[in-house]
């Protein structure tokens, strides 16, 4: 029997048993979980890094994104929060549109 030990989405486990099989899960307490969607989102940014076609990047993007909307969840904070500091952030320190690779500075 696998055994997983990690945060899944909430429909796997009716995936799981529509396919004839069964699956035992408990729901996480709220730093447990947060923990759990940290480590689920580095699996997440692993995946991101290994993809090799432009379909499995963005499929990795959504789940990273869907772990973004978790976290906030967490932190009590909405997305329209989230996008504002993405702004702000952006106006300040800009984006990461241009491609800017930092080598050194020089003191």
């Amino acid at each position: 029997m696998p055994v997983y030990n990690k945060l899944v989405r909430d429909f796997i486990p009716q995936v799981i048993e529509a396919s004839g099989k069964t699956c035992r899960t408990r729901v996480l307490e709220k730093e447990e979980y947060l923990t759990s969607i940290k480590v689920k989102m580095q699996e997440e940014v692993l995946e991101f890094q290994e993809a090799s076609t432009p379909k499995e990047a963005v499929e990795e993007l959504a789940d990273i994104l869907e772990l973004v909307h978790a976290a906030i969840h967490v932190y009590r904070v909405s997305y329209e929060q989230l996008e504002q500091k993405r702004i702000q952030k952006r106006l300040y320190r800009g984006g990461f549109t241009e491609g800017i690779y930092l080598i050194d500075v020089e003191e």
